[in-house]
């Protein structure tokens, strides 16, 4: 089966000059409104498609390279929809999921209107037009959930990439986006302190979240799943000939 990761974000740019201190005061709700409105997003995609369920996991980032209040969502879909009705699977295109323009479109109308019913902001004028989405195959599972896994445990900041502490300053390493070159960022050490405590969820909040035939209560769904693939192998399995099968007719 044929694995899809979804990047899922805002216009950089506007996030952080425009809307930090609004996700750093009520990030909560801004967070919990980036879940639901995702996982709404690409639910309706697919029951326009095939009318089949998805199986999804969205997996937080709250930082950017340099590590400022940048949340997005990645997001690892199966190649596949299962319509529980009919018992059947919908196995997709090989490389290809959803339009990634028209999810940008979608993305971007429904946010607005989520920050606008539940976030005491108002919105400025200039909001970008253009937000990112960028919707590729990674073939099979496991490497993606290993690629995003390193972000989940190694924390906001690694050890190593910290180079020097005095009694006023810290300087740690980054990678530049643009040139991929390691560049170094210094900072006194109370805006150091709040450039890392930022990133700490408010209770309640979770990184990774499941949806789908991949929730938890699912359990019955993916048995289903299962048989059915595992009948299906049965059904096309190979089955090997005799040696006096084999002769060829003379």
């Amino acid at each position: 089966m044929s694995t899809f990761i979804d990047l899922l974000r805002q216009h950089r740019h506007e996030l952080e000059q425009d809307y930090g201190h609004h996700f750093n005061s009520d990030i909560k709700r801004a967070i919990s409104a980036m879940f639901r409105v995702a996982s709404s997003t690409l639910k309706d995609f697919a029951h326009r498609q095939t009318r089949g369920e998805l199986g999804f996991t969205i997996v937080l980032h709250t930082h950017s390279r340099k590590r400022e209040l940048h949340p997005h969502l990645h997001v690892i879909v199966a190649g596949g929809q299962y319509d529980a009705k009919r018992h059947q699977w919908f196995k997709g295109k090989k490389n290809y999921l959803f339009n990634e323009f028209a999810l940008a479109k979608v993305w971007r109308a429904r946010m607005l209107e989520s920050i606008n019913q539940t976030i005491p902001v108002i919105l400025p004028r200039d909001v970008p037009s253009k937000w990112v989405v960028d919707c590729r195959c990674v073939g099979y599972v496991l490497p993606a959930l290993q690629y995003l896994s390193r972000y989940l445990y190694r924390g906001v900041l690694p050890d190593k990439d910290i180079k020097s502490v005095t009694e006023n300053e810290v300087t740690f390493e980054y990678v530049d986006g643009k040139t991929k070159q390691r560049r170094s960022r210094t900072l006194p050490i109370t805006q150091f302190l709040w450039l890392i405590l930022q990133h700490v969820l408010p209770k309640g909040l979770q990184r990774v979240r499941d949806y789908g035939f991949l929730r938890g209560n699912a359990h019955q769904l993916c048995l289903q799943i299962q048989l059915l693939f595992l009948s299906a192998s049965e059904l096309y399995r190979p089955v090997s000939r005799t040696a006096q099968q084999r002769v060829v007719r003379s």
